[in-house]
């Protein structure tokens, strides 16, 4: 079974404009890919859709099998926290809690209990590398750290799949060279990892290579 199926994906918003416009293809469970496309090109929208953050105007998108039209918003609510983890460019961090609290956020907002939660965002920071730095904000860790705490966030209710939307867009170079180790390491114990990038090195280092242009694969 593929981790996702999207046939003839088309996005519409009013006043005309089509973001996307037909795009069909699927990613393989286990698989690396990045999606790459100059700015405007509808790359963002896809990953929107993928992450069931919005939805298409037409065309069908499977997530691992499920046809996400189907469901309402409360299942889409569900699927999206129990399968997908975000990475964001921006780490999208609560400012006034410390690392451990904003990687145990997601599982507070899925029913776990206060001593698991907090116990598996520990583990986390340490798979991470940042174990000892559990207690500091986010004002108290450099930009790569705040991605490893982004990162440990998104894998907080084992997710199947790994979306990153410019992850290393804010980083500077050796700070991306580490971040980009560990979506390898993370593919290579089986996770499905897609993200967008506009630098084609990040791009290289993926995979397979998705490219959109004016709405269509390229």
């Amino acid at each position: 079974m593929n981790a996702i199926t999207v046939d003839g994906l088309t996005r519409t918003y009013q006043g005309g404009y089509q973001a996307l416009k037909g795009v069909t293809f699927s990613v393989s469970r286990g698989e690396f890919t990045a999606i790459m496309g100059p700015s405007g090109c509808g790359k963002s929208t896809l990953l929107n859709i993928l992450g069931l953050l919005d939805r298409p105007t037409a065309g069908k998108y499977l997530l691992e099998g499920a046809e996400t039209a189907r469901l309402d918003d409360a299942e889409i609510t569900g699927l999206r926290r129990a399968r997908i983890g975000f990475v964001f460019q921006a780490f999208n961090l609560l400012p006034r809690l410390s690392a451990l609290e904003n990687v145990a956020l997601p599982m507070a907002y899925a029913g776990t209990g206060v001593d698991e939660r907090r116990a598996r965002a520990r583990e986390l920071l340490t798979r991470v590398g940042l174990g000892r730095k559990a207690e500091n904000t986010p004002l108290q860790l450099s930009g790569g750290e705040r991605q490893r705490v982004g990162i440990a966030r998104a894998l907080a209710n084992r997710p199947a799949l790994l979306l990153a939307d410019e992850p290393t867009g804010n980083l500077d170079s050796k700070s991306s060279v580490e971040i980009l180790a560990l979506f390898k390491e993370l593919n290579a114990e089986g996770m499905t990892v897609l993200l967008v990038t506009h630098d084609p090195a990040i791009g290289a280092a993926a995979g397979r290579v998705i490219r959109v242009k004016d709405g269509a694969l390229a």
